[in-house]
């Protein structure tokens, strides 16, 4: 079993972390995480991430209420990224929309 420490944050303290809907495997989101919002969500079972554009944590669903509460994580073979299977509540996306991912690059 890896731990937060195997982890290898970018020059930035981040690694980028996909959020993916435990029961249905559907891809929700990519954010970022630092090693505080990490060890917050492995304590409380809720995403926690690190918004690079205001420079502070954020809990997914503090002002929305579209919690996701994390089922497994995943590190990749590298220990560079994340993978994260959530129960997501509500929609993932800032739009209103379940996924992040509903842009087509039409290939």
């Amino acid at each position: 079993m890896d731990s937060i420490e195997t982890v290898k944050f970018d020059e930035k303290g981040l690694v980028p972390a996909i959020m993916q809907d435990y029961d249905s495997g559907e891809v929700l989101m990519l954010a970022y995480m630092n090693k505080e919002s990490l060890k917050l969500t492995m304590e409380t079972g809720r995403t926690c991430f690190y918004s690079r554009s205001r420079q502070k944590l954020w809990i997914k669903g503090e002002t929305s209420g579209n919690f996701q509460t994390v089922r497994e994580i995943y590190f990749d073979c590298d220990n560079d990224a994340l993978l994260i299977k959530i129960e997501q509540k509500g929609a993932a996306c800032h739009t209103g929309k379940r996924s992040c991912f509903f842009k087509s690059a039409g290939i």
